[in-house]
């Protein structure tokens, strides 16, 4: 069971998209996936057709409460064959303040995972949805992860958040006691052909990680912007579009990096 946190500190760049998505194409392919919904917004949730409905987040596991189901309890099927969740609920935002004065809060996630992992059949894959902001939650997921992977849109400061990605992962190396978190790759996405931009960034991009750059770029698309609006992947919604072909793309190479 490989556990891969899709993260970056800046919103709007197709984090929840690419996990979604990726995970879709992954089972897709007869690969057996979780995803962990882990943003309190629940776009992922709501994006793989799984309504939300109180207390199926992990706020209970992670705070401590003795009333909570057990995270293999938490998981729910989706529609797509091979892909389970754990739903998110706005409960989660509370983790934040309800952890703050907790010596362990960075390291629960790891807990519950390393205990999930021992006790049940894993999955191959586990892709961690993570929120836009290095809070309790970004960093339980991280400090948990086997590699972090970072979708970075093909527009304008992308190098400079980049940067601040890769620096924030050595830290949590650092405080969380993870010290083998790699950077399983970076993602390109909302990419358009038809602009210098775009063009530009993926140059630098690339000039300055080389090969740690996912060959397949993931292009602007309306569809892609559809889907979740109908509970449903871009695989599932427009299974011939550019963006499903990309994400099924990206899915055969992040298979084929993990040897």
């Amino acid at each position: 069971m490989k556990i891969i946190a899709v993260a970056n500190q800046k919103g709007g760049v197709g984090k929840t998209t690419t996990t979604v998505n990726l995970a879709a194409a992954l089972a897709e392919a007869g690969r057996q996936v979780l995803v962990i919904d882990l943003d309190p917004q629940a776009n992922a949730s709501s994006a793989l057709g799984v309504t939300v409905t109180p207390g199926r987040s992990l706020h209970g596991i992670l705070t401590g409460d003795e009333n909570a189901r057990s995270f293999a309890e938490q998981i729910q099927p989706t529609s797509t064959e091979n892909l389970s969740i754990v739903t998110a609920e706005l409960d989660l935002a509370g983790c934040e303040i309800q952890l703050a004065a907790d010596e362990h809060r960075l390291t629960r996630l790891r807990r519950v995972l390393a205990d999930y992992r021992d006790s049940q059949p894993p999955v191959e894959f586990v892709l961690i949805d993570c929120p836009p902001s290095l809070g309790v939650l970004m960093t339980n997921a991280l400090a948990a992860a086997d590699s972090v992977l970072v979708p970075l849109q093909c527009e304008y400061l992308a190098l400079e958040g980049l940067a601040k990605i890769l620096e924030m992962i050595e830290r949590i190396k650092q405080v969380s006691g993870n010290g083998a978190l790699a950077l399983e790759g970076i993602v390109l996405t909302m990419y358009d052909a038809r602009t210098n931009l775009s063009q530009q960034v993926v140059t630098d991009v690339r000039g300055y990680l080389g090969q740690k750059v996912f060959e397949t770029i993931i292009p602007r698309s309306i569809r892609l912007g559809e889907a979740p609006g109908h509970g449903k992947s871009i695989i599932a919604y427009d299974p011939v579009g550019a963006g499903a072909q990309s994400y099924r793309e990206l899915a055969r190479e992040f298979v084929v990096r993990q040897g």
